[in-house]
């Protein structure tokens, strides 16, 4: 096999939740956005049998067959150690080779806009590429399911869904997809601080065990809801999407994962005319408040213009 000898690019959307957190970890659908702000990367073969990571965060070089771990570019190796281990030899890669990857994203990494499933899709799309693979979108989200799975060891694999689609997406973790349109007008907002995802979940996980018998009645509630709302995504009644969404506010501050700020954020928004609906974006106890619709009378800090756009992974 010809083996490719100039860069190589390709770049994935950001991605946020809107509706359907924790429950899809329990066997409900999700809906999920692809945004306007991107993660690009771009391959280019060396040389030398060297692995090199450029980005904002840093930079990274061993041998190509003496990489060691480093937590800030967790899903990048884990991605090339997925792809090089089972495709170098079919591609006939010189033992003499090795890959720079740069990374550039249009968003902080600190908040939830799915970088890490952004920069998965499109680092597996370029190596793909470089190795000679052609895998379809349902081969390319496997292979980044599996990045996330060795790195983090669970997750839905919403965001990769998004990540890969773009637009909104209605998604279950038996690894269906389905494309909605139209698409919404959303408002972002940060709260100033986040828990990481696996931390809240833990922390749901504990309280679960104390009250299993209520929280398996809620997540039910939730995956009522969520169906719901998939529905009326897919019809385009923002009406009915953001009354769903208020509902599952109540029920994700039922689950514990709740606070004061996002509260006080949350119902600021609602207080809009313009404002359908609005509630936590991701695990909760920090990070996001999306609403449905912008508001025009209410301003809130830490805006973050953001729109739902319908690119997903483009491959240069």
């Amino acid at each position: 096999m010809n083996q490719i000898d100039s860069s190589i690019r390709a770049s994935a959307p950001g991605t946020l939740m809107l509706l359907g957190e924790h429950a899809v970890l329990h066997g409900s659908r999700a809906l999920v956005l692809a945004v306007d702000k991107r993660i690009r990367v771009e391959l280019t073969p060396l040389d030398e049998p060297q692995l090199e990571i450029e980005s904002a965060l840093g930079q990274y070089r061993a041998p190509i067959d003496q990489r060691h771990a480093d937590a800030t570019f967790s899903f990048i190796l884990a991605a090339f150690e997925h792809c090089y281990t089972a495709f170098a030899v079919e591609a006939g890669i010189s033992p003499g080779t090795g890959v720079r990857l740069q990374v550039e994203s249009d968003f902080s990494h600190l908040v939830g806009l799915g970088s890490s499933a952004a920069v998965t899709v499109a680092t597996l799309a370029v190596l793909n590429r470089w190795l000679g693979q052609s895998p379809n979108s349902d081969q390319l989200f496997e292979q980044a399911r599996a990045v996330m799975l060795r790195v983090q060891g669970r997750g839905s694999g919403a965001d990769l869904a998004a990540a890969i689609e773009g637009g909104m997406v209605a998604y279950h973790q038996s690894g269906e997809r389905q494309k909605l349109a139209p698409l919404p007008s959303i408002g972002l907002y940060y709260c100033g601080y986040k828990l990481k995802t696996p931390l809240v979940l833990e922390r749901v996980a504990e309280a679960a065990e104390q009250l299993p018998l209520l929280y398996q009645h809620l997540y039910q509630l939730m995956a009522e809801c969520a169906e719901q709302a998939c529905e009326a995504a897919g019809q385009g009644d923002w009406t009915l999407l953001g009354r769903l969404m208020n509902y599952y506010q109540g029920l994700m501050d039922a689950l514990g994962v709740n606070d004061a700020k996002l509260s006080q954020m949350i119902y600021q928004l609602r207080g809009d005319s313009l404002v359908q609906g609005a509630k936590i974006s991701g695990s909760g106890l920090g990070d996001c408040v999306i609403s449905l619709g912008q508001p025009q009378a209410v301003e809130l800090p830490d805006r973050i213009p953001v729109q739902v756009a319908s690119l997903g992974l483009r491959l240069d």
